[in-house]
């Protein structure tokens, strides 16, 4: 991949999440809650002030 992100914008790429119970139960796509976790790929230059 090759992305540079603009001034103070960053990159990340979500995590997967488990998608088994640690008792064995699968959870479906359509009831499992979004990543809230990620891996940061890249981050801009920063912000310009005066």
């Amino acid at each position: 991949m090759n992305l540079r992100p603009l001034h103070d914008r960053v990159i990340v790429r979500r995590m997967e999440e488990e998608t088994m119970t640690t008792g064995g139960i699968v959870i479906p796509d359509n009831v499992a809650e979004k990543p809230s976790s990620g891996e940061v790929l890249s981050v801009g230059d920063g912000k310009v002030t005066d």
